[in-house]
């Protein structure tokens, strides 16, 4: 009767199934006869911007916390692979199906310490093995560098080149050396700032940027965050400078910038306040 309630414990066990046929029927759908005209018109190229905006997408929801966004998110990013997939069967290239038995195959082979008889006691082992499995699946061909990606964001690939030659010992033995590498190269900058030579300054910068991404490599810090988390911080803090002057009438090229600047420390000072709160609130 409507008095009578239960409980049903949460499905262990065997893997769920997940329904990926019927987003795929539904992008059949969309570039079909009869479809949307805006889907009907998309490439391969078309699309690329829409493919890396949900990435970023995808990558600021994880920074915020917000479990829902980043749901949501997943979702935005997983209907571009979805769509390109579809554009791929079209062609009579590859469809979803191929796509998720090839990455799924992929995992296979390149995990044989979960699917088979090899073992692993750290990450690092992990990450050895793996990338010692694509050696392997290249069939020698190519140098250690190639399969980077020319388009990643500089710092990832800067990160990604380092790492790579790292595997054959081309590393520093710890960050020491890297640091001092990079103190090296800001001199190198100030040098050329005094030279007044402009195409000197643009090399010795981004041997500045390489030497810095190298030094977080080694302390086993992302570059790519980290800088990202610099850049929200700015932001967070200018805008704090741009409202304080809004309550009081004014714009920030309207004031100098010593005022500016008392804001900025006033900022600061409220950031570290905020941290001590919530590092009492958490014990």
């Amino acid at each position: 009767d409507h008095l009578t309630s239960f409980y049903v414990p949460p499905a262990t066990g065997e893997p769920k199934e997940y329904p990926l046929g019927s987003l795929a029927a539904f992008m059949a759908a969309l570039r079909g006869e009869g479809g949307c005209p805006w889907d009907r018109q998309q490439t391969h190229d078309t699309l690329k911007p829409y493919l890396v905006e949900e990435t970023y997408e995808v990558l600021e929801a994880i920074e915020s916390g917000n479990m829902h966004s980043l749901c949501e998110e997943l979702g935005d990013l997983l209907l571009q692979i979805v769509f390109h997939a579809r554009i791929a069967e079209e062609k009579g290239y590859f469809d979803l199906a191929d796509v998720v038995r090839g990455i799924t195959a992929k995992m296979l082979r390149r995990h044989p310490h979960v699917f088979g008889p090899e073992r692993a006691d750290s990450a690092a082992d992990v990450r050895r093995r793996w990338e010692e499995i694509k050696e392997d699946e290249k069939g020698g061909e190519g140098g250690l560098l190639d399969g980077i990606p020319r388009t990643l964001p500089a710092l990832v690939r800067a990160e990604r080149v380092q790492e790579r030659a790292a595997q054959v010992g081309f590393d520093w033995p710890d960050y020491r050396g890297a640091l001092a590498k990079l103190e090296e190269e800001l001199t190198e900058v100030r040098t050329a700032l005094e030279a007044g030579d402009r195409e000197r300054v643009t090399r010795e910068l981004g041997d500045l940027l390489f030497a810095t991404v190298n030094v977080a490599r080694l302390v086993n810090v992302e570059a790519e965050g980290a800088l990202r988390q610099a850049i929200s911080k700015f932001v967070r803090r200018f805008t704090f400078i741009e409202d304080e002057l809004k309550a009081r009438g004014k714009r920030p090229g309207e004031v100098s910038l010593e005022e500016m600047d008392a804001f900025w420390e006033e900022a600061k000072k409220r950031e570290k306040a905020w941290k001590i709160s919530a590092m009492k609130q958490e014990k």
